[in-house]
């Protein structure tokens, strides 16, 4: 059985739950039309471009980085070659401007490699 991406939120403890519900508003608010499903166990947006992942003791906000400059992907934590992420410990650490100019640019410029 398939689950939603309301299924895999729902079922995560918190602070991860959290933090989940807040970033993906600031997604959906973010970009219009946004397409949201699960795709390889997480919550996918934009066509793959974005991700979000619930961990043991954080959250991790994927980003498509094929296509950003070397600048624009040392904003980016992690060492992959397609994507990389930001770690979210807390609801506190939900820098909503930076979120939105990161989405922004993700949305922009990279294109997803799937």
């Amino acid at each position: 059985m398939k689950i939603t991406v309301e299924q895999y939120i729902k079922k995560q403890k918190s602070p991860q739950k959290e933090i989940l519900k807040r970033l993906r508003e600031i997604i959906l608010k973010t970009i219009k039309n946004q397409e949201e499903k699960m795709g390889w166990g997480v919550a996918c947006y934009g066509e793959g471009k974005f991700y979000l992942v619930a961990l043991k003791e954080r959250v991790h906000m994927g980003f498509a980085i094929t296509g950003l400059s070397k600048e624009e992907i040392k904003f980016f934590e992690g060492s992959g070659k397609t994507a990389r992420h930001i770690k979210i410990y807390s609801l506190n650490d939900i820098d909503e401007k930076k979120i939105v100019k990161l989405i922004k640019l993700v949305d922009k410029k990279a294109v997803f490699v799937g």
